[in-house]
């Protein structure tokens, strides 16, 4: 297997390959595009951020600061904000849902490494998706860690680190989260 095969299924994979690494320079350069944007004229602004992304319901709002590895990894729904300085390392897809707010200085990770040093010195690296269901609105500085799936209906309080999935109607926080209290469901 080629390391994008290894990286697409999900297994350990070194992320100094050339296509690996052409990937994440479109990335770059994709954001990139996005900071250089005027974000006084909406419409074109809009546009860019569109193509930053690999697809986007109506409303899409990515404030300035945004970074992302891939960008064609990012899906989300309709009504979409992220606040300033948003970043999803996106080496595996990131779903998002409809009407969902991500706070200023969110962090989405798909990527990790492994806890072997030797291995960590190989430039070993591994990707697992992570979803974000409707109307999730993420505090402040949160951080969402490689594998998690959040619910429906959920607020992540301000400095929280998600490392397990949260389920639908509730609120989470701290650190790591954990279900502080639930939420009717709408």
């Amino acid at each position: 297997m080629t390391e994008m095969e290894k990286l697409e299924a999900g297994l350990e994979y070194h992320y100094d390959d050339p296509e690996i690494a052409a990937r994440k320079r479109f990335g770059v350069e994709a954001c990139a595009r996005l900071a250089a944007a005027d974000p006084n004229d909406v419409e074109a602004y809009e546009e860019v951020a569109r193509s930053v992304v690999g697809s986007a319901g109506t409303h899409l709002d990515i404030q300035p600061g945004f970074h992302c590895d891939y960008g064609k990894n990012i899906h989300v729904g309709d009504e979409f904000t992220a606040n300033y300085n948003v970043t999803i390392l996106d080496g595996a897809p990131v779903t998002i849902g409809n009407n969902c707010m991500l706070g200023p200085g969110t962090l989405i990770s798909t990527v990790g490494h492994p806890v072997d040093g030797a291995r960590r010195r190989g430039h070993v690296a591994y990707a697992k998706p992570v979803t974000l269901g409707n109307d999730v609105w993420l505090g402040g500085n949160v951080s969402i860690m490689p594998g998690v799936t959040i619910g429906d209906n959920v607020v992540v309080g301000a400095g929280a680190v998600v490392t397990h999935d949260i389920p639908s109607n509730c609120v989470a926080a701290g650190v790591p989260a954990r279900v502080l209290h639930t939420l009717e469901a709408e």
